[in-house]
């Protein structure tokens, strides 16, 4: 990811639940090279759309939708993928930030 975002002078971000001292050991462990923003709250995860109803073994709960998005300078989203899967992920910003 830190990749793609030097190649095409953008910044990269990444935005979860969890708390940051959580974040930082993730970070640590693995190496992601980019910001990681902490939401216990949800609210960008609502903003984003991506708080939703999910079922897992019969049971439903909310949680987050895996999700990428390329936010412009002006703040639009300019592509999204929702239910991406993380080895998806560099591959469809690549194309996404080549095409542009």
């Amino acid at each position: 990811m830190r990749d793609i975002a030097a190649k095409h002078s953008v910044a990269a971000v990444g935005i979860s639940g969890d708390k940051p001292d959580r974040q930082k050991r993730f970070d640590d462990k693995n190496s992601l090279g980019y910001t990681l923003l902490s939401d216990p709250d949800h609210e960008a995860a609502e903003a984003f759309g991506v708080w939703r109803q999910k079922k897992m073994y019969g049971k439903s709960y909310l949680g987050v939708v895996r999700s990428t998005f390329v936010v412009g300078a002006d703040g639009s989203v300019e592509h999204a993928w929702y239910k991406i899967s993380p080895k998806d992920t560099a591959v469809k910003l690549a194309a996404a930030l080549t095409a542009e």
